[in-house]
């Protein structure tokens, strides 16, 4: 994966999150104020988890 790969990576990221929030913003209001309130172990977790997938993800993607 190259440096360029992974700046446009990030920049699909941006848009699709502008979107969202463009598209849908009070559920992402709500969305937003339940993760507030979620218990930091619990965000820990699917962090770690949302990461894991997407590495996977852009690893199968760019290997083929």
């Amino acid at each position: 994966m190259t440096g360029w790969q992974l700046l446009a990576g990030i920049a699909v990221v941006a848009a699709l999150e502008g979107l969202l929030y463009a598209a849908f913003p009070e559920a992402m209001r709500r969305t937003l104020t339940g993760i507030a309130s979620a218990p930091p172990q619990r965000l820990r977790i699917a962090g770690l988890g949302v990461a894991v997938l997407g590495v996977a993800v852009a690893t199968f993607l760019v290997r083929g």
